[in-house]
């Protein structure tokens, strides 16, 4: 009996996704639940399992575009497990060798012509050095210039007659002959690769993003001092209770769920002619991941304690990486906190995670110098930036917001006490 292998619903908005990966080779046997290829949709990679035990044939290509309910292979379930196809496998890799030993020969053959006469990718180099033909010698067959005989080339410089000494007319030494600089022969690889689905997902956001919203950004610094010696306190019992370390990415997130209560335009967005408000904080962190940036979602934060919100981050942080977020866990944020200063980051104006209505931007922790109480001492300091959309948030209540959350982290107890 042959079963198909059909792309499955993913999402309510997914209508194409991407054949990103086959786990398993074609032919081969796949016991009932075994992960037979990846899906790539344009929010995140699924993992489609196989629904029988049975030999696998594929139908589809990997990063073939397909329609959600598209046929990419079926499943022999007749087949006994040992029954994989090793014959044909075998002649497939025969074949392989004469297509290579062809494609050699033709490649072998198109490095020559005529006699001093290049071959196209021969010709483009002299061209690029300035050099003639017929000032190479070929080493291929009957005097053939190849492409190594090209690189390999060096112009000719031409014998000039010696410039008329003038000086004995007008008393003036000639000047030194003007040296002509051969262009350099370094490699001039170009690579093209099709964008992935995630990527061009990535790209039309942040395009739609900074043409739909009337996008403004405000900055403030942050005296990190009291939070990181909070943070070197207590950070060994701390990991010891909870089973997780202490970053600051938890008092950030804590800090905004507590001034987007105050400051509720923020934590809003605009749907048609309706401003739709939370009353919960749903927080997206953005993760950069070896696929691109995407943004799961830590639900509900303004009700999680320190040590949550740092073991949830983990766990999506893990996931997002490994490629294993699902669609849910990346949908309905509310507002979104990036981190660029764990790449070195000193500032930037983050872009919007629409249909949200802000984001926050972290930095790096640099040591500066600042006034305190009259004497300038030197701390570490943050600088962070809030991008928003001007036609549902004001400036008074984007400022206000920033100058809240700075607030919080310069003296944690109030964060820590809710006040």
């Amino acid at each position: 009996m042959s079963i198909e292998i059909k792309i499955p619903t993913i999402g309510e908005s997914i209508s194409e996704v991407t054949l990103s990966s086959w786990l398993v080779e074609d032919g081969e046997y796949v016991n009932e639940g075994d992960v037979i290829c990846e899906i790539e949709s344009d929010k995140a990679t699924v993992e489609l399992p196989a629904e029988s035990s049975g030999v696998l044939k594929q139908s589809a290509e990997e990063g073939a575009e397909l329609e959600i309910g598209a046929v990419i292979g079926s499943l022999d379930t007749d087949a006994k497990e040992g029954s994989s196809k090793k014959e044909e496998a075998s002649e497939k890799d025969e074949s392989s060798d004469k297509k290579e030993d062809s494609s050699k020969k033709t490649e072998d053959e198109d490095e020559g012509g005529d006699k001093n006469y290049p071959s196209p990718a021969a010709r483009k180099i002299l061209e690029e050095k300035g050099i003639k033909p017929e000032d190479v010698k070929g080493t291929g067959k009957d005097g053939r210039i190849t492409k190594a005989d090209a690189q390999s080339a060096e112009k000719k410089e031409k014998s000039q007659d010696k410039p008329k000494d003038s000086s004995k007319n007008n008393g003036t030494k000639s000047d030194d002959a003007v040296q002509v600089s051969t262009p350099p022969s370094g490699e001039r690889n170009v690579r093209r690769e099709k964008m992935s689905r995630l990527r061009k997902t990535i790209a039309s956001k942040l395009t739609e993003a900074k043409n739909s919203t009337a996008m403004l950004t405000t900055f403030n610094e942050v005296d990190m001092h009291k939070v990181m010696e909070l943070r070197k306190k207590y950070k060994e019992q701390f990991k010891e209770k909870h089973e997780i370390g202490l970053g600051f990415m938890s008092f950030f997130t804590k800090a905004c769920t507590q001034a987007l209560k105050e400051f509720p335009n923020v934590n809003a967005q605009i749907n048609g002619e309706e401003l739709v408000y939370h009353d919960y904080a749903d927080v997206g962190i953005a993760v950069s991941t070896p696929k691109g940036l995407v943004v799961p979602v830590v639900r509900n934060a303004e009700n999680l304690g320190l040590a949550d919100i740092e073991r949830e981050i983990r766990r999506l942080a893990l996931k997002g990486r490994d490629g294993k977020l699902s669609i849910d866990e990346m949908q309905g944020g509310t507002f979104t906190i990036t981190n660029g200063g764990v790449f070195g980051s000193m500032l930037s104006t983050p872009i919007i995670n629409i249909p949200q209505s802000a984001i926050l931007g972290m930095h790096n922790i640099v040591e500066r110098p600042i006034a305190i109480n009259g004497e300038v001492v030197v701390h570490p300091v943050m600088y962070v930036a809030l991008s928003y959309d001007h036609r549902i948030i004001d400036g008074s209540e984007s400022v206000g917001f920033l100058k809240r959350v700075k607030d919080l982290i310069e003296d944690p107890a109030r964060l820590l006490l809710d006040i």
